[in-house]
């Protein structure tokens, strides 16, 4: 392989907060776009039912036949459900509203908790050569955000500066902790993202002071502003560093894939 990563398994990551609006698919969209810049080839998965991560990767409605519905329920091969976004070398699984009943429907079936785990790791996924696979849950401590959780290396959260932006957190460790403890005892937490951070307000500083003092190093350096270019970019579907490549919130999302990957390189080493 060119890229230098063995073919094996890709390293998973889930975007993961039960709140919603704290820019979670705003963070796969173009986090996804940072790391494919970066020379590497991405798998994101549409976890939401809303399904904005396909819209803002120029998946239309007509074109999601084959989903992550299909992927967890329909045992459907990675062929199926995998599509090309705008981006090249970010492909997607695409989501519709058909996954807001799979909560209902996993219930009764004894793997509940291991289908995307074992959707991920079928032998066909080491032909794509992805280097990440990224997860956009949805905002829900549901079985699918459980699911999620099963099939990662690790959960990168995106927390808005935002006053009670911490108290959210402590549940969504609680259940980091009980996958760990049931399923998945190599989960761990990839870091915490401060998002939407205005740096002319005093309240986003307050979060932002006292999320490093309470998780330390968990809290990435970078930090991604609240920008108007990152809120335009889906609705002509594409990430904001098509969009506007120079804008603050694009090399914000570049700085983000460049401290991530550097960890990775340093736990490899």
């Amino acid at each position: 392989m060119s890229n230098g990563i063995s073919s094996q398994t890709p390293r998973i990551v889930a975007i993961a907060n039960q709140k919603g609006g704290v820019g979670k698919t705003t963070t796969a969209i173009n986090l996804g776009a940072a790391l494919v810049e970066q020379g590497k080839r991405v798998l994101l998965v549409d976890l939401d039912p809303q399904g904005n991560a396909s819209t803002g990767l120029g998946i239309e409605p007509d074109m999601r036949e084959n989903t992550t519905y299909e992927l967890l329920l329909d045992d459907a091969s990675l062929q199926d459900v995998i599509q090309e976004s705008s981006v090249r070398n970010l492909d997607i699984v695409p989501a519709t509203v058909d996954l807001s009943s799979a909560d209902i429907e996993l219930i009764s079936n004894e793997k509940r908790s291991h289908l995307l785990f074992d959707a991920l790791r079928q032998p066909a996924m080491s032909d794509y050569n992805y280097d990440y696979v990224l997860i956009d849950c949805p905002p829900s401590l549901n079985l699918l955000t459980v699911n999620a959780m099963v099939a990662s290396h690790s959960i990168l959260v995106p927390l808005q500066s935002e006053f009670f932006a911490l108290e959210g957190l402590s549940q969504l460790m609680l259940t980091i902790r009980e996958v760990r403890q049931t399923a998945n005892p190599d989960l761990r937490i990839e870091g915490i993202v401060l998002t939407m951070y205005d740096s002319r307000n005093n309240l986003s500083q307050q979060v932002e002071e006292d999320a490093r003092d309470n998780l330390g190093d968990l809290v990435f350096k970078t930090i991604i502003p609240r920008n108007v270019r990152v809120s335009e970019a889906p609705s002509f579907s594409m990430p904001v560093l098509e969009f506007d490549g120079t804008s603050k919130g694009a090399m914000a999302y570049r700085a983000l894939a460049d401290e991530l990957l550097k960890k990775h390189e340093r736990v490899a080493a």
